[in-house]
C-alpha cells in the first residue's frame, strides 16, 4: 500500500475523474477532478499529482494531490465526465447540467462556460440529474424523472428529449456505440437506446431475473462493445452480453452493500474495478491465460452463477472457453475499509477514488 496517497479534503467526495491524456505521447495522468455532495457548499475541484514546486511540500510527499482550483457547484455533484481535456460536465441534484472549463494556460482558473437549468424536472419541481456521458460535442444525461436528454456543447438549446424513457429512476448511462447508449434503472433493467430511431422506445431491454434489484452503475468493455458490466443495490457484479439473451451471463458476489461504480480498465479490460457503500474498493483480475476472460469463470474469491452452458457455440471468445480453466481473483485496493467509496477512475497504472470519509486516495502503481 506504499504507493497510495491519502488526501483529506473536508468535503464528502461524490465523483472523481482523471483528465484524459494522449496515449500517443505516453503521457502519464496528472490532473483529476472531483465533485462533492452533502456539504453546505458543494464544489467542483481540480487536483494535480504532477511534480510541481509548491512551498511547504515535504520531501517524500511530493506528488500528494495538490488543489489547483475549485468552483462552487449548485447542488450535489451526482456525476462528472470530461468532455475533452479542457471541459468537464457535471450533473446536479438540482436537475441542472453545467460545462466547466479548466483553463490550461492558467491551471488555477476554472469557470462555468455553459449551463442548462432544470434539464431534469417533474411537473412541479426539479428532479436530480443522476448521470452524464459525453462524446464531444454530444452530451447525454439521465435523471430521476426517467428522461433522457441530449445536448451539444456548441448549441445552447436541447437537441433531443426522450420523455418517459423510464417509469423509474435512471441511475447511470454509458455509450455502447456512437449512436447507441445503455441506461440502468431502479427496477433492475438495462435498456439499449438507438438514436437513429425516431421513437421513444428502447431497442432492447435486459433485466435481472427474480427480485428487481436497482442497478446503480454500468460500464462497457472498451474493445468488445457487446460486453457490459453492471453493479447494483445488492453489491452483485453482473456481466452481460447484449447480443444474446435478456439476463446477465454471470453474477458475482462483490460487495456487502450498494455498488456505486464499476469500470473496466480502458486499455487492459481483463481488469475491472468496483467501489461500494461498504467502504471497499475491489480490483478484479484474470488469473489464467485461457481464451475466456476470467469475469466469466468461477472465482476463488467470488461466488458465481454462470450461464456459460447456455452460451451458443461459435460466439465471442468471452463465452466459448471451458469455465474450469480459470477464475476471477479479487483484491482490496484500500489499506482499510472506510466510509462509502462513492467513485473511482482508472487510467494507466493510476487509480483515484473519493469517499464519504472526506478523503481522496491516489494509487500510482496498480498492477495491470
Amino acid at each position: 500500500m506504499e504507493s497510495i496517497n491519502a488526501k483529506y479534503v473536508s468535503q464528502k467526495i461524490s465523483k472523481t475523474r482523471w483528465r484524459p491524456v494522449s496515449y500517443s505521447s505516453l503521457q502519464q495522468p496528472e490532473i483529476f477532478a472531483t465533485g462533492s455532495w452533502d456539504n453546505e457548499d458543494n464544489k467542483i475541484s481540480f487536483w494535480s499529482i504532477g511534480n510541481h514546486e509548491i512551498a511547504g511540500v515535504e520531501d517524500g510527499f511530493e506528488g500528494d494531490p495538490q488543489l489547483l482550483c475549485e468552483h462552487k457547484h449548485d447542488g450535489d455533484v451526482l456525476d462528472l465526465q470530461f468532455l475533452d481535456q479542457d471541459r468537464i460536465v457535471t450533473a446536479s441534484s438540482t436537475g441542472g447540467v453545467t460545462i466547466f472549463r479548466h483553463h490550461q494556460n492558467s491551471q488555477k482558473t476554472i469557470s462555468a462556460s455553459q449551463h442548462w437549468e432544470r434539464a431534469h424536472r417533474y411537473p412541479c419541481d426539479t428532479a436530480p440529474c443522476t448521470g452524464v456521458v459525453c462524446s464531444s460535442p454530444e452530451i447525454v444525461t439521465v435523471g430521476e424523472d426517467g428522461r433522457i436528454v441530449v445536448f451539444r456543447a456548441d448549441k445552447e438549446g436541447v437537441i433531443r428529449v426522450i420523455e418517459n424513457a423510464d417509469s423509474s429512476t435512471i441511475h447511470s448511462v454509458t455509450y455502447l456505440r456512437t449512436t447507441e447508449i445503455l441506461t440502468v434503472n431502479s427496477i433492475g433493467q438495462l435498456k439499449l437506446w438507438d438514436f437513429r430511431q425516431q421513437g421513444n422506445s428502447p431497442s432492447q431491454i435486459l433485466s435481472l431475473s427474480g427480485d428487481r434489484v436497482p442497478l446503480h452503475c454500468v460500464d462497457r468493455h472498451p474493445n468488445q462493445q457487446h460486453i457490459v458490466a453492471t453493479g447494483g443495490q445488492d453489491g452483485m457484479l453482473s456481466v452481460w452480453d447484449v447480443r444474446q439473451g435478456n439476463t446477465p451471463f454471470s453474477l458475482m458476489e462483490a460487495h456487502s452493500a450498494e455498488m456505486w461504480e464499476v469500470h473496466f480498465h480502458p486499455t487492459n479490460p481483463d481488469h475491472l474495478f468496483s467501489c461500494s457503500e461498504d467502504g471497499s474498493l475491489l480490483h478484479w483480475e484474470t488469473s489464467s491465460h485461457s481464451d475466456m476472460p476470467s469475469f466469466l469463470q468461477g472465482g476463488r474469491n467470488s461466488s458465481m452463477i454462470s450461464r456459460s452452458a447456455m452460451a451458443p457455440a461459435g460466439g465471442s471468445a468471452w463465452f466459448s472457453a471451458d469455465a474450469s480453466k480459470g477464475r476471477v481473483e479479487t483484491s482490496h485496493m484500500l489499506p482499510s475499509q472506510t466510509l462509502s467509496v462513492n467513485s473511482l477512475d482508472i487510467l494507466g497504472q493510476y487509480l483515484v477514488c473519493g469517499t464519504d470519509g472526506e478523503a481522496i486516495f491516489v494509487n500510482r502503481q496498480v498492477p495491470v
